[in-house]
């Protein structure tokens, strides 16, 4: 049985990992939280379109998959041009299923295969730009810019909190008046102190 590790953090974010099966989602994952690479994988079940009649059965698993998400890797395929073309779909997805303010970064993975490319680098940068996302072309093979990826979205993440902390703090303050406080009155001498000084007998 496999104990695990309690960790106390300052922070805790949820970041999902979304697009077509075989992209190289959960190398990724792996890649990043344990360095690891397996070549052998096998595609996984995920959040998949398949159908309609399988979209509409597994909508509260989806909801459920994108609830408390502050960021999201959408992933795409370079050597396989249908994956860069569902991104489209994966973002409504999300857009309809995640907050509204969640941080996405377009990345297009599998750049170690760069001679069966099907999908330009430059056609990924100008749909991230378009859609207002982050991008980065990435390879879990070869470990290239994966931590890149997630400290960026992490980073954009963290600035996001720290300014809702600050201007949660300068709401409070603000809704303190001058004047509401404790009163203390100067005049009011205590009744043992009538005489003064040195001099007083």
């Amino acid at each position: 049985m496999a104990s695990r590790v309690d960790h106390e953090y300052d922070y805790l974010f949820k970041i999902v990992l979304i697009g077509d099966s075989g992209v190289g989602k959960s190398n990724i994952l792996s890649r990043f939280t344990r360095n690891e690479f397996c070549l052998e994988s096998k595609s996984t079940i995920g959040v998949e379109f398949a159908t309609r009649t399988l979209q509409e059965r597994y909508r509260a698993i989806t909801s459920a998959y994108y609830r408390g998400a502050v960021g999201a890797l959408l992933v795409y395929d370079i050597t396989k041009r249908q994956t860069f073309d569902n991104v489209q779909r994966w973002l409504r997805e999300l857009r309809d299923h995640a907050d509204s303010n969640i941080v996405i970064m377009m990345t297009g993975n599998k750049s170690d295969l760069n001679h069966l490319r099907a999908v330009a680098e430059q056609d990924g940068q100008n749909l991230a730009e378009k859609e207002g996302l982050s991008f980065l072309e990435t390879s879990a093979l070869e470990a290239l810019n994966i931590e890149k990826a997630f400290q960026t979205i992490l980073t954009e993440i963290y600035h996001i909190i720290s300014k809702k902390a600050l201007a949660a703090q300068e709401a409070a303050a603000a809704t303190i008046v001058p004047g509401q406080g404790t009163t203390i009155n100067v005049s009011d001498a205590p009744a043992n102190a009538k005489g003064g000084g040195c001099c007083s007998t």
